[in-house]
């Protein structure tokens, strides 16, 4: 299925229009139901993310005054999904020890759960069988409807996705999804004994 996916056409939007089509997407009314996310790579450089800035500079406590000052905007988000008849739900693959990013992204991702989303943590070793070839590709479902492979540049700053519009395969992304986030652990245990014991160290990438 991820292979369809790689292989399937579709629309290649950059940054700009991948983040504007998909809001629009979400705010069709015929777009209803199950929002999934899948995100595997162990870093992704965040370029223009005060937050980024501010752990690159090896300034934990500004990051964490960022992250904070951000909860009530995510909160905001959360609800705007609820109203629009979306549940997104979040998977995210962790190899440990977990790398300098995957801690700063950590901490962001704990104020995105106790603002109301959903993110599950699962092992990266349970999707190694997905990855005879190469890793699992970053992907967005929409609604068992449409299918965003999320494209990054060579250093995995975000460059946009290509948009699959096939539903038939769109359900498969979700069902394959949801059946690996029913294998994973609720963030906040994964964040209490893997994460919050562990001294950040700045990104150097």
């Amino acid at each position: 299925m991820f292979d369809d996916i790689r292989a399937a056409e579709g629309t290649y939007l950059d940054r700009h229009s991948y983040r504007a089509d998909a809001a629009a997407l979400r705010a069709d009314p015929a777009m209803t139901g199950e929002v999934w996310k899948l995100e595997r790579s162990q870093f992704f450089y965040e370029t223009g993310d005060p937050a980024w800035e501010a752990f690159r500079s090896g300034d934990w406590d500004r990051v964490l005054e960022i992250f904070e000052s951000e909860r009530a905007a995510i909160r905001g988000e959360a609800e705007e999904y609820a109203r629009l008849g979306l549940r997104l739900r979040r998977l995210r693959i962790v190899e440990l020890p977990p790398t300098s990013y995957l801690r700063w992204e950590m901490y962001s991702h704990r104020i995105f759960v106790e603002s109301g989303f959903e993110i599950g943590v699962l092992d990266a070793g349970r999707v190694r069988w997905f990855e005879r070839e190469r890793p699992l590709p970053e992907l967005m479902v929409y609604g068992g409807e449409v299918v965003y492979q999320v494209h990054y540049d060579e250093r995995w700053a975000p460059a946009g996705a290509k948009r699959v519009d096939d539903p038939a395969l769109a359900r498969a992304a979700a069902r394959t999804v949801s059946a690996l986030y029913r294998q994973a652990e609720p963030f906040m245990e994964f964040f209490e004994r893997e994460i919050a014991p562990r001294t950040p160290e700045p990104v150097t990438a």
